[in-house]
């Protein structure tokens, strides 16, 4: 069975995209990731989520930019921490996005 770790329904979170297995939207795990939140402090306080599904939420907001654009920075990336390196290594490739899923650490 495929999971879709990101589902809409317009009886469930008025219509809102949620995270599957959970009560936490989209939106509010970017408000989270905004507010600096990591992603061992979001799933400590939201031990139903997985990484993949996290992952997976950024992607989403990234593939609905105009729906989430308050969450952008203008170059492309998702505001505040994101995944380092080490925590996006068990995700396939495919979600292992710099600057959306995974944390950008600038150049010297």
């Amino acid at each position: 069975m495929t999971v879709k770790w990101v589902q809409e329904d317009p009886l469930v979170m008025n219509g809102e995209p949620f995270c599957y297995g959970s009560r936490l939207t989209v939106r509010q795990l970017l408000e989270l990731r905004r507010n600096g939140y990591g992603l061992t402090d979001i799933l400590t306080d939201h031990p139903e989520l997985r990484t993949l599904g996290i992952a997976s939420a950024f992607l989403f907001a990234r593939d609905h930019r105009p729906r989430y654009a308050g969450f952008f920075e203008r170059d492309g990336s998702i505001t505040g921490p994101g995944l380092t390196p080490a925590e996006a290594s068990p995700l396939p490739p495919e979600l292992r996005v710099p600057g959306v899923v995974v944390k950008v650490v600038p150049s010297a």
